[in-house]
């Protein structure tokens, strides 16, 4: 039974016993001859109800019609709560979710392992060598980026000096150069873009023989707590980035993190370093104005799960 149902039936509920009442007294005498009622009411007078004053059918319809109404509002205010809940918080008006900077990737999808190679991390490989095509684990462009296809290199491999020249200063690139020489560097994979809103990405993956030498070799010399050993170009100082969350370091990566401080040149230099098995990663973003937090930590974690 629906609201309009039940507050309609409430004032002709009302009427039919008002009008029992009228017929009952109407077939007595009349009123200025009955005597005043003593004792118990007489049998004949027990079916048949008191007529309700006018006042008390007044109350009566009012307080079905308040019933009524709060039953409607409690329902419509359960289907609008249910409603919202229901949306995103993008459908519901004032409570949009402004886009907080994060680039959209493809899907990232790990190579396969060549037959009968285990993992970096699998039990037997003592030596923590990456098998999987180095090429194909350096992170994709993001949607709207212009690649730059110098950095894939010949067949996808990088030539070191290509690298080196992220360095500034003629001694610096020599004697990084000479460290990578006598750590045993095998090839370096490499990826660069540019994204519509300026920021400049270089991600270079260099593979060694084994985990040692990346442990106690090229990181172990490259990145001190404070500041990289070897600047970057365009990089006027670099300090430890505070801002990027400990918690978003992957599972079996060494990742340290600098942060070019104002006041910034030409543009802002941000850079991450990230060590795992016989890999090392180096991942740099530069941006006239600054480099934005989202964006560079959302590509160094992207990178760390496609090694981890």
């Amino acid at each position: 039974m629906n609201s309009d149902q039940s507050i309609e039936a409430g004032p002709e509920a009302g009427a039919g016993v008002a009008g029992a009442g009228v017929g009952a007294l109407a077939a007595g005498p009349p009123a200025d001859d009955v005597p005043p009622p003593v004792g118990d009411v007489p049998a004949s007078a027990e079916d048949v109800p008191p007529p309700a004053a006018p006042r008390e059918r007044r109350v009566l319809r009012a307080v079905l019609r308040w019933t009524a109404a709060v039953a409607v509002f409690v329902a419509v205010g359960s289907a609008t709560a249910y409603g919202i809940t229901g949306m995103t918080r993008t459908d519901v008006p004032g409570l949009a979710t402004e886009a907080d900077g994060r680039w959209e990737y493809p899907e990232l999808v790990r190579p396969p392992l060549p037959a009968g190679r285990p993992g970096p991390f699998a039990e037997g490989n003592t030596s923590g060598a990456y098998h999987a095509d180095l090429r194909a684990l350096v992170l994709p462009a993001p949607s709207g980026a212009k690649e730059n296809k110098a950095l894939r290199g010949a067949d996808g491999w990088l030539p070191t000096e290509d690298y080196l020249a992220e360095f500034t200063g003629k001694a610096n690139r020599e004697a990084l150069g000479q460290q990578l020489v006598d750590t045993g560097l095998r090839h370096i994979a490499a990826r660069g873009w540019t994204t519509p809103d300026g920021t400049r990405t270089r991600i270079y993956l260099l593979r060694f023989g084994t985990a040692e030498a990346v442990d106690m070799g090229v990181e172990a010399d490259a990145i001190p707590f404070v500041s990289p050993t070897y600047p970057l170009v365009g990089a006027h100082d670099s300090v430890y980035d505070e801002s990027f969350p400990e918690a978003a370091n992957g599972s079996g990566i060494q990742r340290t993190a600098y942060a070019e401080p104002e006041p910034y040149g030409a543009e802002q230099v941000r850079q991450a370093y990230l060590a795992t098995g016989n890999v090392y990663a180096v991942i740099v973003q530069s941006r006239k104005g600054g480099v934005a937090d989202v964006p560079f930590q959302q590509t160094v974690v992207l990178q760390s799960q496609l090694l981890g």
